[in-house]
């Protein structure tokens, strides 16, 4: 069969990629793992799928080669991704922070976008198709894949490798595209879980699993970045967005410092409630920003039976400790299995920046999730998929 290239993974990347390239008149197949695409696509956003933020720059996104991504989102940018899915029917409604939704439409319309121009420029998408291996030929390469128990193969000149990273496995996950690049000689920066909750252990545990269910809003910070969203406690731990943005930037036996009253000074909350009534219970006052439960919760740590006139220095001093610089000292992470995406991967010094061609390996490319780019959360890893399968399809 003559086609322009083959792409593995019919996910966001791989879906923008044969989009892209059937715009230009260019034939590709897609190859993928699962019974349908866009997999991920589907369950992000609770369904919803949150496909970009507004706000979306290079700043957003963790990288051993922080200049990387110029290129590509100068090539397509936030503006690009709106104006493409509005093309469509599909209208961006900001949920927060930049983030974009489908106004009144959901994650299955946004797959449905490109399954039906897919189909409309007959670029096949080939479900069950589960890669194992690529090899190159005198012109160019040969995928080798199986359907159920039968070995396949295709030859082509030209191959994508958008199969993402190891987060849900579940839901098809696989490390193919790292199994790949460090077998052909290529630089993989270490991985691990990011966008992921964090488990708390040992003699903490039990306050934490005490206030499952309750949601703060926080600053959460360690020396490098800071994040204000709320937090969840679990029966495990932290999760909620804060904690998840946080945990693309932590390390294991790090500690992490936590506000639970970002933007406001508990000092001087409690000297002007000195000022007009110093019989309140500092529980009292508390009361006034968080619920009850998570008050009572913090006597473990402060003096809330005494009143704010009766709060000694010692005492102020325990309490700004407490609201302002909570310290957290996570045991672990949740893993791929809960994890958004994954941190760290191909090292971007292997591929060109400008087109996303492998330079070791001709006719090779990659993009998304496999590569050394983490965004934040937030619509932000989208951007970069939407990106790189742009990019690469101008190149094949």
């Amino acid at each position: 069969m003559d086609v322009d290239a083959i792409i593995i993974g019919a996910g966001a990347c791989g879906l923008m990629c044969a989009v892209q390239a059937g715009f230009l008149g260019k034939k590709v197949i897609v190859l993928e793992k699962n019974t349908k695409p866009g997999a991920k696509i589907l369950i992000s956003g609770g369904g919803r799928c949150n496909f970009t933020n507004q706000w979306a720059t290079t700043e957003q996104f963790i990288s051993a080669n922080p200049h990387f991504l110029k290129s590509s989102f100068n090539q397509w940018t936030v503006e690009d991704t709106i104006n493409f899915f509005e093309t469509y029917g599909i209208v961006g409604k900001e949920k927060t922070l930049g983030q974009l939704f489908p106004e009144d439409k959901n994650a299955k319309d946004v797959v449905e976008v490109f399954t039906s121009l897919c189909k409309e420029m007959e670029q096949e998408i080939w479900c069950n198709a589960d890669v194992k291996d690529i090899e190159q030929t005198d012109k160019g390469f040969t995928v080798i894949y199986a359907v159920g128990d039968k070995i396949k193969s295709i030859s082509t000149s030209k191959v994508v490798i958008a199969s993402g990273g190891l987060p849900i496995p579940k839901m098809g996950a696989t490390d193919f595209a790292l199994r790949f690049a460090r077998n052909n000689g290529l630089k993989i920066i270490e991985t691990a879980p990011a966008l992921v909750p964090l488990t708390i252990t040992g003699k903490d545990e039990d306050w934490y699993a005490q206030l499952s269910g309750n949601s703060v809003f926080c600053e959460v910070s360690n020396d490098e970045i800071s994040f204000e969203e709320n937090i969840l406690f679990t029966h495990w731990g932290l999760s909620g967005p804060a904690i998840l943005q946080i945990s693309s930037y932590w390390r294991r036996g790090e500690v992490f410092n936590i506000n639970l009253l970002p933007n406001q000074s508990i000092l001087e909350l409690i000297d002007d409630e000195r000022k007009s009534n110093g019989r309140t219970l500092l529980s009292t006052l508390l009361n006034h920003y968080y619920a009850k439960k998570f008050t009572d919760a913090l006597g473990k740590f402060l003096p809330l039976s005494k009143t704010v006139a009766d709060l000694s220095k010692a005492d102020m001093e325990l309490v700004q400790q407490i609201i302002h610089e909570f310290k957290v000292k996570p045991a672990g992470d949740k893993g791929y299995d809960k994890a958004e995406v994954m941190r760290g991967g191909i090292d971007t010094n292997e591929i060109s920046s400008k087109t996303l061609a492998c330079k070791k390996i001709p006719g090779l490319y990659f993009g998304g999730e496999c590569m050394d780019v983490t965004g934040w959360l937030g619509g932000y890893n989208f951007q970069w998929a939407w990106a790189s399968g742009f990019v690469i399809a101008q190149n094949l």
